[in-house]
């Protein structure tokens, strides 16, 4: 471990399945303990480890907690997923993971312990696009009122803060 940690100069990612809070404390203690910079090379995931893991069982808040307790300790924190579906793997980025694992296959009915909660290529695919459309759409309006929102305001929205554009509507 000690090899990884002080000669290895690239980026270390590490799922916290099946992992207590103890030893995930215990683990960036020892990066935190290296040489240079090596806890800032820590990528600290938030996992499940099932095939497939249950939408309950997900914990996807537990995200929150690795970002208060370790976010400032480590490189980032990202979301490792063995679940069904893309949908979680949205709503962890939405929730500020900065990396989002998962495995992948050509086929889900294979043998083997994760093929069934892989992501087959056309589902892979989706899971690209939707997180890049979350990107584009994680942002704040940059002004009150869009353009694309001016023209149903003037149709849909009414009352005394905008009555003179509705009084020279009707003139």
């Amino acid at each position: 471990q000690e090899v990884l940690r002080d000669q290895y100069s690239g980026e270390v990612h590490i799922s916290t399945g099946m992992t207590t809070k103890e030893e995930m404390e215990k683990i960036v203690e020892f990066w935190e303990a290296g040489k240079g910079d090596a806890k800032n090379r820590v990528v600290l995931y938030n996992c499940t480890s099932g095939y497939p893991v249950p939408f309950e069982d997900v914990c996807l808040l537990e995200i929150r907690l690795l970002q208060q307790k370790y976010a400032h300790r480590v490189k980032c924190i990202g979301f490792s997923g063995h679940h069904l579906g893309i949908s979680i793997d949205v709503a962890a980025y939405a929730l500020g993971c900065e990396w989002i694992e998962r495995h992948f296959t050509k086929d889900r009915t294979w043998k083997g312990t994760d093929h069934a909660a892989s992501l087959e290529p056309g589902g892979l695919g989706r899971l690209i696009r939707d997180l890049q459309a979350t990107y584009t759409a994680m942002s704040y309006k940059s002004s009150e009122i869009l353009d694309l929102e001016k023209e149903t305001r003037a149709k849909l929205k009414w009352g005394e803060y905008n009555r003179s554009i509705l009084d020279k509507g009707s003139s």
